[in-house]
């Protein structure tokens, strides 16, 4: 795969991304998770890399929200299926879900929906997912208690490359790697020309050490499980939770994690403890031995009479000899047993074993007092400790790497089950919530029974469900806050939702598939010269562009999809799709305006909007118009349009009583007419305010309705 040819990616990121164990597999399935893994790439960029990648494959071109308000119910729709759910990595992963117009990809999203519909949403599966998040690769590793040591130039710049966590020294004779081996716990020679040489100290030949790096290096693998241990856990209780298939045997591998540390130690073994409390109370220890050893003497001392004639003092003197020739003479059993007291608490305190013998020589037999240890001995039994407790935990570390080296892929796999696990139950209960079913692609133009909008601000509870369905071009009444606006919400969310591939908030749903989706929402207030001809220019390009062969690029940066078909083939039918649905490409466009008419006075605007509405229908199109002005609108045209009403059922204590479903070649009743028609059936107000009333009412129709 030739990762430049992906939209947005340009040297350098196709550089990070080739660095990717199977980067044509992670883009063509966007993993989000493998993609991320990436140098310098975060989930966002991921998804964003991952949703160009899925576009290519499926060779869509992009461009099917056409409008800024169709892009914002796009990203209303993700938004809630987002907050359902657990992990950021699904958040980011869903964003890699979008509307298409193309046939493979929305049947491949259509696919993994039907199956995360499935899932049961247990919240002891969502508590699980809390911890779970992309594994990290540690790049920050140091092993300083080891060395490779090479003669060879190239070998020495291959081994850099190959472990960077280890020092690489030259070496060129037996002398140079005994000084080695004084300074680490561990050299390993990639030479097998030093193989026989007798060097004090852990020196191993190994010229295939860079063919395992591991071997070398073991705390490579224990430093990426212990700096996931957390993430991993979680992923082994969702999959428990969730009773998923693991890719390895959960026991062993929760059995190899709590022989783990947090900093990547192995803890649990009792002679790795050992030493290593050894070598941190070596000075306590030696401290605590001199004052037993003090106390046993002084306690001798004070206890002893001694009695010194006057020759042997003036000989003492004479001789220059001070107290320890005195306490050689006097007290040497008592000394000898002092200083035994002494030795046997640094052996017991320390626990040791091999290096009891260097331990006994830190207090001379040479009598003294104070006693005092030698610091030389105590120096040497402090790294003798300490290579002892290194060369235990390599070894350790080694035997558990090697346990855990294999299941390093199962782990990434367990914790991308996980997490794709989150994103199927974010769907499952977006399903689940808002009451939503499969729609199917089988038009003309769109049929919708029983759907309720999550976008209004009232409990989706108390939503009204719609019906509402339109095969052509169509133009929607109704009385103010009687629904209009959230009605074409309704059917852009249902069309939005369904070409991404998921569930829809409906009873049932029927539509088209088309090519790009333009919503145009409510203008705020009348536009001056020049926005009113942007305006038209915009539905210029809108009405001449259906038939797509010289459409501008799309508003998110893929270009406009094409169409085969000319504008007279597109008339063959009222759809337009006809011929697009027996080729298997979509039908052009669907087209959604919210009251146009406020772009210009009331009589203008009523003409542009048929003129609008006339070329739609000329091209077979599917559109909404809501309008106050349907009436005008209609009498404006050359050619019979459609018009549909949310009807008015009338005014209780003040309040508009509506039902909410469109009714279908119905104009709907204004307001205005509703409180007239009120008055007029007041009887209480009298005969000549009634006949007013009356006269009133027949305006709204031409004619006396009683």
């Amino acid at each position: 795969m030739d990762l430049e040819a992906i939209p947005g990616v340009g040297a350098k990121t196709a550089q990070r991304l080739a660095e990717l164990d199977d980067p044509e597999r992670a883009l063509s399935e966007g993993d989000v998770a493998a993609i991320a893994r990436a140098p310098q790439i975060s989930e966002g960029r991921a998804a964003r890399i991952a949703r160009a990648a899925i576009r290519r494959e499926h060779d869509d071109p992009g461009g099917f929200l056409g409008t800024a308000r169709a892009r914002e119910l796009y990203q209303d729709a993700l938004g809630l299926l987002q907050d359902r759910t657990v992990t950021d990595y699904a958040a980011s992963r869903l964003e890699t879900l979008y509307p298409s117009g193309t046939q493979s990809r929305i049947e491949e999203v259509r696919e993994f929906a039907a199956a995360a519909m499935d899932r049961d949403p247990d919240p002891a599966v969502r508590d699980a997912l809390a911890d779970v998040a992309p594994l990290e690769t540690p790049g920050d590793l140091r092993v300083r208690d080891r060395c490779l040591a090479t003669g060879d130039a190239e070998t020495y710049a291959e081994a850099q490359d190959a472990i960077p966590e280890v020092s690489v020294e030259l070496v060129d004779d037996a002398r140079k790697l005994s000084e080695l081996a004084r300074g680490y716990a561990t050299v390993v020679v990639l030479d097998e020309s030093f193989a026989g040489v007798d060097v004090e100290g852990d020196v191993r030949v190994s010229p295939n050490a860079l063919d395992n790096p591991e071997e070398v290096v073991p705390e490579r693998v224990l430093t990426f499980f212990a700096r996931n241990r957390e993430r991993i856990r979680a992923a082994v209780a969702v999959h428990r939770a969730a009773d998923l298939d693991a890719p390895c045997d959960l026991d062993s591998l929760e059995a190899a994690l709590a022989r783990l540390d947090a900093d990547g130690t192995v803890k649990g073994d009792e002679e790795l403890d050992r030493l290593t409390d050894a070598v941190d109370d070596v000075d306590a220890a030696v401290s605590t031995a001199e004052s037993v050893a003090n106390d046993r003497l002084r306690e001798a001392i004070e206890e002893k009479d001694v009695t010194i004639e006057g020759s042997d003092l003036l000989s003492l003197v004479e001789r220059g000899a001070g107290v320890d020739s005195l306490l050689d003479r006097e007290l040497a059993d008592e000394y000898a047993t002092a200083v035994e007291a002494a030795r046997d608490h640094l052996v017991d305190a320390l626990s040791l074993r091999d290096t009891e013998a260097i331990a006994r020589r830190a207090f001379p037999d040479e009598p003294t007092f104070p006693v005092e240890h030698e610091e030389s001995v105590v120096s040497r039994l402090r790294e003798e400790l300490t290579a002892a407790r290194d060369r235990r935990a390599t070894r350790l570390k080694r035997d558990l790497a090697d346990d855990l080296a294999d299941a390093r892929e199962d782990a990434r796999e367990l914790v991308d089950a996980a997490l794709e696990l989150d994103v199927e139950l974010a769907v499952a209960r977006f399903a689940a919530d808002f009451d939503c079913t499969m729609p199917d692609f089988s038009g003309p133009g769109f049929e919708i029974e029983g759907g309720r909008s999550p976008l209004l601000d009232v409990p989706f509870a108390e939503v009204e469900p719609v019906d509402y369905g339109v095969d052509g071009v169509t133009l929607l009444s109704g009385v103010n806050s009687g629904g209009k606006t959230s009605t074409l919400d309704l059917v852009a969310l249902v069309v939005v939702l369904a070409h991404m591939g998921l569930p829809v908030p409906a009873d049932r749903v029927e539509l088209e598939r088309v090519a790009e989706l333009h919503y145009h929402a409510k203008t705020q207030g009348t536009l001056d010269a020049g926005a009113f001809e942007s305006t038209l220019r915009e539905f210029g390009d809108l009405v001449t562009g259906v038939s797509q062969e010289d459409a501008p690029a799309a508003a998110d940066g893929g270009p406009a999809n094409r169409e085969s078909g000319t504008a007279e083939d597109e008339r063959t039918e009222s759809s337009g799709g006809a011929a697009n649905r027996e080729s298997g490409q979509p039908a052009g466009k669907l087209v959604l305006v919210d009251e146009l008419e406020s772009i210009t006075e009331p009589g203008a605007s009523a003409k542009i909007m048929a003129g609008i509405l006339e070329a739609l229908d000329e091209r077979g199109a599917t559109a909404v118009f809501v309008s106050h002005l349907a009436r005008e609108i209609r009498e404006a045209a050359t050619t019979e349009l459609q018009v549909d009403g949310i009807q008015a059922v009338g005014l209780e204590d003040g309040d508009l009583k509506v039902n909410r479903s469109p009714v279908k070649g119905t104009l709907a009743r204004s307001t205005p007419e509703l409180i007239v028609e009120k008055l007029a059936d007041d009887e209480g107000d009298g005969a000549e305010k009634g006949e007013f009333y009356e006269r009133l009412l027949g305006k709204f129709d031409g004619e006396a309705r009683r």
